[in-house]
């Protein structure tokens, strides 16, 4: 298996568990106490690992890189799993854009 398909198969893994998680106790769960605390505590939560990931691009420390970026795609996950919306469609939309130039794909949001 590629690294590539490793990366897919534990996204979505994960993306399951946190679906799983919804219905959990809150006392016994991170993933349920974000979701009981609401939607802003999710956002909250995903700009806060970003700022993360700055700081540690930042810092250039490989190791505290790959450890906040981790942060940042879990919360990520999170925030998907809160509109129910699977990695997959993610994986769909980076498909569109591949190969396409980027200030090409901007324009054509416009």
């Amino acid at each position: 298996m590629s690294d590539a398909g490793q990366s897919d198969d534990i996204l979505s893994q994960l993306y399951e568990i946190v679906l799983q998680r919804k219905q959990a106790d809150a006392s016994s769960s991170y993933v349920a106490s974000l979701y009981a605390k609401g939607l802003d505590k999710v956002l909250g939560k995903v700009g806060e690992e970003a700022t993360e990931v700055a700081i540690a691009g930042k810092g250039g420390v490989e190791k505290e890189i790959v450890s906040e970026v981790a942060d940042l795609w879990f919360h990520t996950i999170v925030l998907l799993g809160y509109y129910d919306l699977p990695p997959e469609q993610i994986y769909a939309e980076l498909q569109r854009r591949f190969g396409i130039s980027g200030i090409d794909e901007k324009a054509s949001r416009s």
